[in-house]
């Protein structure tokens, strides 16, 4: 099947999700068309520059402030300001003839089925046969959308239901109307896939289709057992967030976000138009809900929800929260218990599952009587939303940031024995599962290295999931376990490849993970093609956990702690100069030490969403793992390219000495943390391994040899003189501190190449050793213990 190519496409409307959906389509490299109505009448500002109603100003004013007010908006919606250059504006009027040129159209005007209809007849005016065109509804029938259309119109039209926020939200839902064309189908959700890097879900056209469908239920559910058995908005909150693998949004706060109107409009949209669905009546709206409605207590939109921010006396921010009995916002009590903080200690998800919902206590009542009335009504939608269960999983873990999917759920507490539990609780499942049980299926997926099969309870067997092939899920090799310690484990993936994955807590780096990069080299070049280093977790690493260190510089057991900082600058070198190709796949936090990795292997395939900086300034110390080092030879390698010498020194030194971190992997380019031409961006997050995997294979199959060791051009007092001169200044402006000072004094030492009177050439060694001094001596610093120390007790990780 051919695949229509798209590059133009038009969004029309830029209202809330409009403008950023046109964002995100300017992020993955497509030009963008965003095009919204003309304003009523002239404002006084443009009335006082003397604008008429003839000018573009005034005509494209709602549509060019909408976007600005998305792209100043928190978290930003664009990867860097160039992509903007990829999105031009226009109004409804002047320039709906503009579309012509595009290869898709994208409808977000408001959802109001009269106002999509008129503007579809417009559309169909000047857009050319054979043009894809999609709406961004999220409940309006599709069938009813596309009536009165031509029969082309019809066959290329979808819904394409984007999360907000588009960026970081990675469900696209795309909803196939009556007569839409296979082919248009299969290109939107290969786009959406490996272009916009989303999770697309092939939906039914059903009333709020899958995501919003299963989410809605699942609050309302809380919402009737928190009134049943007597709960408060915090203790509900801290029972339904990552203690149970969701976002630490949890419940109320997921509401308050989402906005209560829109949650409300939602359920009631459920309860007319799902007549036929078994749990009809928890749709209807709690009397609680209703009432906030009515006092306009929304959420974030009006500054007050089920959560409300308040300055307390002393002026610190304060989070308060609503007392559903009396309306009246009251300071939060912290909720837990012992079985609750046994929990929290249990690493593996579905363990932890099991742990809670065994309690005997008013907590493991709740567990039990949410899941199981969740489990069951998912399976009382199959096959009304979805045929397949995987597309429920995959929904639900994309749009609402489950770690696992209901029937994923379902599976880690046991099928056979949780159906058995559901039934004796009255929550039934689905008759299909009694039918799965008897034909001696305990399983709803069957998982191998690379083949996932999931049951399908039509033909009742089991069926292959598509494009399982071209994704690693490390916990599908199992069998393929090559060598493992406490904080990682080494996979064979296939072809030859090992790929090692951290599993510490944040995936920090202590001397297990160390171990385990030496040992995946040794094992890869000995019998393997090359090793991708990284895992499927939402970070890659916060960096080096520096408590050891904390520990040996307070005992002023200093031979110690320059042996275990050299031991992690060899590593770095252990990675640059293994015999086979090394490729870190980088996602999400990717500080100090585990940026330092970065910098030494042959190729980065990094997740759009990658936040990487060398932040060790922020504890009082520099980065000593090799990355000082790296970052003069990479300034050195400019110079080689015709650069002028000291800018682009210093641009690398205020990259170290301001902590600075990229908001996304096309910033890292920014940075210099990541290279051109050897360094990759993977939209999908679910691609990265595979696409790491690719890597490596491209390079052992090329011919690898590994780089011969540089020689380092250093400036010596040239560039010494100039950083300390700015240093000074900055101290005596009280920018920064006096230990502020000292550090930054001893970075530019140390990318200076010492007091050298000439710039000079050097190797590694001798910056690897500049650096580990000064690294030694800010750890004997009293400020830096100290700030150790707090980041320590306060319990955050300790990143190096």
């Amino acid at each position: 099947m051919m695949r229509k190519r798209i590059h133009q496409v038009a969004v029309l409307g830029a209202g809330v999700m409009g403008s950023r959906i046109a964002c995100h389509l300017a992020n993955a490299g497509l030009q963008v068309l965003l095009l919204d109505m003309v304003p009523p009448a002239l404002n006084e500002k443009e009335k006082q520059q003397g604008l008429t109603e003839k000018n573009p100003a005034f005509r494209n004013r709602i549509v060019n402030d909408a976007l600005q007010a998305a792209v100043k908006s928190k978290p930003s919606p664009i990867f860097h300001n160039s992509v903007l250059q990829r999105i031009s504006t226009g109004n409804f009027e002047d320039d709906l003839h503009r579309i012509a040129t595009c290869d898709w159209i994208i409808e977000a005007v408001v959802e109001q089925l009269p106002i999509k209809q008129s503007l579809f007849e417009k559309v169909e005016q000047y857009r050319k046969p054979g043009t894809y065109i999609s709406t961004n509804t999220s409940g309006i029938p599709i069938h009813l959308l596309a009536e009165g259309r031509s029969p082309d119109f019809r066959q290329h039209f979808c819904g394409t239901h984007f999360f907000n926020p588009p960026r970081y939200l990675p469900l696209l839902e795309i909803i196939p109307g009556p007569e839409t064309l296979p082919e248009v189908m299969d290109t939107l959700s290969q786009l959406g896939d490996r272009i916009l890097g989303k999770t697309t879900v092939i939906c039914k056209d059903t009333p709020a289709f899958i995501a919003n469908r299963i989410g809605v239920f699942s609050m309302m559910l809380v919402f009737r057992l928190m009134e049943q058995q007597g709960w408060k908005i915090e203790e509900i909150d801290a029972l339904t967030g990552p203690l149970i693998g969701h976002p630490k949004s949890a419940t109320f706060r997921t509401a308050d976000v989402v906005g209560i109107d829109t949650m409300v409009h939602v359920a009631r949209g459920l309860y007319e138009n799902c007549p036929q669905d078994e749990q009809r009546d928890l749709f209807q709206i709690p009397a609680f809900l209703q009432q906030m409605v009515n006092t306009q207590r929304l959420g974030d939109k009006t500054g007050e929800g089920f959560y409300k921010k308040i300055k307390s006396a002393d002026g610190q921010s304060e989070i308060r929260v609503l007392r559903l009995d009396t309306q009246q916002y009251e300071p939060r009590q912290k909720f837990s218990s012992p079985a609750i903080e046994q929990a929290r200690n249990i690493s593996d998800l579905g363990e932890r599952l099991r742990f809670l919902h065994g309690l005997k206590d008013r907590v493991g009542e709740f567990f039990r009587h949410f899941t199981y009335a969740l489990l069951a009504y998912v399976s009382h939608r199959i096959p009304e939303i979805a045929d397949e269960l995987y597309k429920v999983d995959d929904a639900m873990r994309a749009g609402f940031g489950w770690e696992m999917g209901p029937f994923e759920i379902w599976e880690a507490l046991g099928v056979a024995q949780t159906a058995e539990q559901m039934e004796k609780t009255g929550y039934a499942p689905a008759h299909w599962v009694k039918e799965m049980f008897q034909k001696g299926y305990t399983a709803f997926f069957v998982r191998e290295a690379d083949r996932v099969a999931c049951y399908d309870p039509q033909q009742k067997e089991y069926r292959p999931v598509p494009g399982s092939h071209e994704i690693i899920v490390l916990r599908n090799y199992s069998q393929q376990k090559i060598w493992e310690n406490a904080g990682t484990t080494l996979y064979h993936v296939g072809d030859g490849v090992l790929n090692l994955a951290i599993h510490t807590k944040m995936n920090t780096i202590g001397s297990e993970v160390i171990q385990g990069i030496q040992k995946a080299i040794e094992i890869a070049e000995a019998n393997y093609e090359g090793l991708v280093i990284g895992q499927e977790s939402p970070n890659f690493s916060a960096g080096a956990n520096v408590a050891l260190i904390l520990t040996l510089a307070l005992e002023q057991e200093w031979d110690e702690l320059s042996m275990a900082v050299q031991t992690f600058q060899q590593t770095s070198l252990r990675i640059r100069y293994a015999q086979v190709p090394v490729v870190v796949a980088a996602r999400g936090l990717t500080l100090g030490g585990g940026c330092e990795f970065c910098l030494h292997a042959d190729a980065v395939q990094a997740h759009a969403e990658t936040y990487m900086g060398l932040v060790e300034v922020g504890v009082g110390l520099i980065p000593a793992g090799g990355g000082s080092k790296e970052m003069t030879q990479r300034a050195s390698e400019a110079y080689r390219q015709g650069e002028i010498d000291l800018p682009k020194l210093q641009e690398r030194f205020l990259t170290i000495a301001m902590a600075k971190v990229s908001t996304s992997a096309r910033e890292a380019f920014d940075l210099q943390l990541l290279r051109p031409g050897y360094d990759h961006i993977t939209m999908n997050a679910n691609r990265l391994l595979a696409d790491a995997k690719q890597r490596v294979l491209e390079m052992a199959r090329s011919g690898y040899v590994p780089p011969s060791p540089p020689c380092i051009k250093v400036l010596g007092r040239e560039a010494l003189g100039l950083f300390l001169t700015g240093i000074y200044a900055m101290q005596e402006a009280r920018y920064i501190s006096e230990h502020d000072a000292k550090v930054a004094q001893k970075l530019a030492y140390v990318m200076s190449g010492g007091d050298l009177s000439e710039a000079t050439e050097v190797n590694e060694s001798y910056l690897l050793d500049l650096e580990r001094e000064a690294f030694l001596s800010l750890c004997g610093e009293p400020k830096t213990l100290e700030r150790l120390q707090s980041v320590l007790k306060q319990g955050r990780p300790v990143r190096n």
